[in-house]
């Protein structure tokens, strides 16, 4: 953890941190999801430089160490997708693989599509390709789902705002590292269905909670609630539809991911690559959402054997 190293990118009026570590003439490129930041690729980013690769970890726009957009309630997926390319620029890296956890397997895919010559290949873990288009969650979900609740301004800011970050982001890690959807009762919040009891799962530090709590303290939530939850379904406006850079999915066999409506049927059949032709799908049985903090070895190794073999 000592030789990764942080610095800051700047980005039309906004310093994006990013941590990188490595200095090999291939580059990974890695996306965090949601309650994630830079750190949650610690494990892979040092495996990676030990190979010979250099990896980078951004920390997107109003999350942890960079610097709030002066309105967050008006960040987009476009502006993530900007700011990558502005990253890649400063940094003079014409050519990178991408790797992209929770939501941010949605810039990877997008980045992609809008900039296939800037990309060697994309692996995403926990979330699979589907061409962007207005959410249906409503139609198949209670109310009580966390994402319509989260989607709802002003419902998350309240539930959060009961707790310090710290807090919140333990009692997301433990909902996101069960196998069931997250979904209150008519009359109970989301923060509500972790009792303050609980235990952190076994992979995962009061070390690296106190880590994520300080760098949410810092960031707040309004960016992060704003992108991914209230911009889903937001159109991009994309040349095409269809992923066609090589593609590694990694799923954890006990993602609650699984649950969302017609995933599961898209991750384990043909479907996927319908819009992902040089698709290949890996799973770890016992893996959670947030597998690469969980089996860190085994997402290093299928990682690793992607990049030796797209390189």
């Amino acid at each position: 953890m000592d030789k990764i190293q942080h610095k800051f990118v700047n980005v039309g009026a906004l310093k994006l941190h990013i941590a990188e570590i490595g200095n090999g003439p291939n580059v990974a490129v890695f996306l965090h999801g949601f309650p994630e930041i830079w750190y949650s690729w610690r494990h892979q980013m040092i495996a990676l430089a030990g190979a010979g690769f250099r990896a980078i970890a951004p920390d997107y726009r109003g999350y942890g160490l960079s610097d709030p957009p002066p309105e967050p309630e008006k960040t987009t997926f476009s502006h993530l997708l900007d700011d990558l390319l502005a990253i890649l620029d400063a940094l003079s890296l014409s050519k990178v693989f991408l790797v992209g956890k929770d939501f941010g397997a949605s810039p990877a895919y997008l980045f992609s599509i809008l900039h296939p010559e800037r990309v060697i290949g994309v692996i995403t873990l926990g979330v699979p390709y589907a061409p962007p288009g207005p959410s249906m969650l409503h139609k198949y979900l209670p109310e009580g789902f966390y994402m319509l609740r989260w989607k709802e301004p002003g419902r998350a800011e309240a539930d959060f705002g009961r707790f310090d970050a710290k807090t919140v982001v333990r009692k997301v890690y433990i909902l996101f590292s069960r196998s069931e959807l997250p979904i209150a009762n008519e009359n109970q919040e989301i923060m509500d269905l972790v009792e303050p009891d609980t235990p952190l799962p076994s992979w995962f530090t009061e070390e690296d909670l106190s880590t994520y709590g300080a760098l949410y303290e810092k960031s707040g939530f309004r960016t992060a609630l704003q992108v991914p939850y209230r911009t889903v379904g937001d159109d991009l406006k994309l040349p095409d539809t269809v992923v066609k850079v090589p593609t590694l999915l990694i799923m954890g066999g006990k993602d609650y991911v699984f649950k969302f409506p017609g995933f599961e049927d898209l991750i384990k059949s043909e479907k996927a690559k319908e819009f992902v032709p040089n698709l290949e799908v890996t799973f770890i049985p016992e893996g959670t959402h947030f597998v690469q903090e969980q089996f860190p070895e085994q997402v290093n190794q299928l990682i690793l054997a992607f990049l030796a073999k797209n390189t």
